[in-house]
């Protein structure tokens, strides 16, 4: 072979070579996207009563006394609220104030009486809480001849220590830390949410583990006529989609 056909074999060579490695580096990189998606709707079942020291914990509040009434349906509801048990007093004609006893739970515990609301509908629409009591009237026909229909007078329920708990990243800001329900009068908003606050479950606490059992309050004048029976009054809880403010 010549040294110019050697040389021509060389280039050609060289050119081979390189037209392969070039198809090798630059092969294209392919992207393709796709996508995860998720509809959520308003919820429309009973929720779960909480611990109100530990809010994502689902408890079974008991009362040995009075019934329990089950919690509205949703997305806007009442889940709970406790019955405010005074217990048994002796009759007397001095004023007395009567402590509410702490809330009982199924596994023998006990914590701050508490009422429960959820907001699922999601809105972020804000809501309000009020609550009203009726007047104390004797429940016991039997105690004394023709006495069903006696009204405790006076008597009125103040409730102390409210307080918001809650593992709500968009939590209720507005309650009320006190407040008395004076018998056949509309009270004024315990707990609220603002526009753009109030998702999920937000609890309205009497009090805490300390004043669990001295946080809601029974003023009775001694001047009022009591007969030994059984008196009971109605808190009638209403939760409406007004926000607070």
């Amino acid at each position: 072979m010549t040294k110019l056909s050697l040389a021509s074999a060389i280039l050609l060579g060289s050119v081979l070579v390189g037209t392969a490695m070039s198809t090798t580096t630059f092969a294209a990189e392919q992207t393709y996207t796709s996508k995860g998606s998720i509809t959520y709707t308003p919820s429309t079942g009973p929720v779960t009563p909480v611990d109100p020291e530990n809010p994502d914990k689902p408890v079974i509040p008991t009362d040995p006394e009075l019934p329990i009434n089950p919690g509205t349906n949703g997305p806007l509801s009442i889940d709970f609220a406790s019955n405010f048990r005074f217990g048994k007093q002796e009759i007397t004609s001095v004023d007395k104030v009567y402590d509410a006893q702490a809330q009982e739970l199924s596994d023998g515990t006990t914590r701050a009486n508490y009422v429960q609301v959820t907001d699922n509908r999601g809105t972020l629409a804000g809501w309000t809480l009020t609550a009203k009591a009726s007047e104390f009237t004797d429940q016991d026909m039997n105690a004394v001849a023709g006495s069903t229909g006696y009204v405790l007078e006076g008597a009125q329920i103040t409730l102390t220590g409210g307080n918001i708990q809650t593992s709500s990243k968009a939590p209720a800001t507005v309650v009320k830390a006190e407040e008395t329900l004076l018998p056949g009068q509309s009270s004024s908003v315990l707990l609220g949410a603002k526009d753009g606050e109030g998702a999920g479950t937000n609890l309205l606490v009497f009090g805490d583990t300390s004043s669990a059992a001295t946080s809601v309050k029974l003023a009775v004048p001694g001047k009022s006529t009591k007969l030994a029976t059984n008196y009971q009054s109605t808190i009638t809880w209403t939760l409406a989609d007004t926000p607070a403010v």
